[in-house]
């Protein structure tokens, strides 16, 4: 199954990059996939899968390089006061982005609700970011993003039909219980964190780096503080800033790798959550609800590859349970695929 969709969509990107304008190759746009699903662990529940495509700009500084955009559009950048004013230590770039997440019970055969198991729900959403990135020889590199996500969750997040067009596609068992869903209910997220990258001045060949994060994130969706670090291995080590994986605020692809890089890692994400609609329920209107825990963590392993504009992320997630009558905790696999234009 895995092969059909993944060699359709290497056909279309193959033969839509000639359409697309050819951009500077020290300031590309970033074009980034992400699919997350719990088929790599062998189950089909909890957070059951997840798509989204983001778009991050060239740098908009008044320093950098030209990067493809429209220069009518960077006159109006210009003129905010900490874009204007940036040292050449800084970089700004913004980002778009849209998605799709599912959440499912484990017994997806039973059209009744199942109340000691958390609602089925979906979660369709439009997200723009503003990132701004530190560098300076001999320093600690910082990044700090910004993220506002607006979207629906309920029957019009259309997860419904999207589980069951892939379920037919694979001949697997069809989910019965999506009458007990969420309810239609609009959403906002509003998300900060800060990423700090340290590494060694001269880390050419096998070498190693450590990242840590902060944030947080408001919204009727989900409200929460979360901290956590990385620690990554391997050979040229790409000087962005980490593993990504679908969370607000989450993206960490700002740079174009002109070298083979290659490099193993693990991280960890810890939550505390106020806030969670997925297991909560609806806020203004009477739902499926369960007891959350309040804190989550995630433990995340894999290998990264990268040559020449072309990023290809593997990783396997491990989130600890998320409410009480959880019988064991929740994997889920994790497939990145980023590409810059750095031709």
């Amino acid at each position: 199954m895995l092969r059909k969709i993944l060699i359709p969509l290497a056909v279309f990107l193959y033969a839509a990059l000639p359409l697309l304008p050819c951009l500077a190759s020290d300031n590309p746009w970033t074009n980034t996939l992400y699919f997350e699903n719990d088929l790599f662990a062998g189950t089909d529940q909890a957070y059951t899968n997840g798509v989204k495509y983001s778009l991050i700009s060239p740098d908009l500084s008044p320093h950098a390089e030209e990067g493809q955009v429209p220069r009518r559009f960077l006159e109006y950048i210009y003129r905010i006061p900490f874009i204007r004013e940036t040292s050449p230590n800084y970089s700004h770039k913004a980002e778009f982005s849209f998605g799709q997440n599912m959440y499912t019970p484990k017994n997806i055969a039973e059209k009744k609700q199942i109340t000691t198991d958390r609602p089925y729900a979906g979660w369709s959403y439009f997200g723009m970011a503003y990132h701004r990135k530190f560098f300076e020889a001999g320093k600690p590199s910082f990044m700090d993003t910004v993220e506002v996500q607006f979207g629906l969750v309920g029957p019009d997040s259309f997860a419904e039909e999207s589980q069951k067009f892939i379920h037919g596609l694979r001949d697997l068992q069809r989910p019965e219980g999506w009458d007990n869903q969420l309810n239609n209910e609009p959403g906002l997220v509003i998300a900060y964190e800060r990423k700090w990258l340290f590494f060694k001045p001269d880390n050419s060949g096998f070498d190693y780096d450590a990242i840590l994060h902060a944030g947080a994130s408001l919204g009727n969706v989900s409200t929460y503080a979360n901290t956590g670090m990385e620690i990554r291995w391997g050979w040229n080590i790409s000087k962005n800033f980490g593993v990504s994986i679908i969370r607000p605020a989450g993206s960490s692809r700002l740079a174009v790798d002109k070298d083979f890089s290659s490099y193993l890692f693990a991280a960890v994400d810890g939550r505390a959550v106020a806030l969670d609609i997925f297991l909560d329920g609806n806020n203004f209107t009477n739902s499926h609800e369960i007891d959350k825990k309040i804190f989550v963590a995630d433990l995340a392993t894999g290998i990264s590859l990268s040559y020449k504009g072309f990023m290809l992320t593997f990783g396997r997630i491990e989130r600890s349970k998320e409410f009480e009558n959880q019988p064991h905790s929740h994997a889920f696999g994790s497939v990145v695929f980023s590409f810059f234009y750095a031709f």
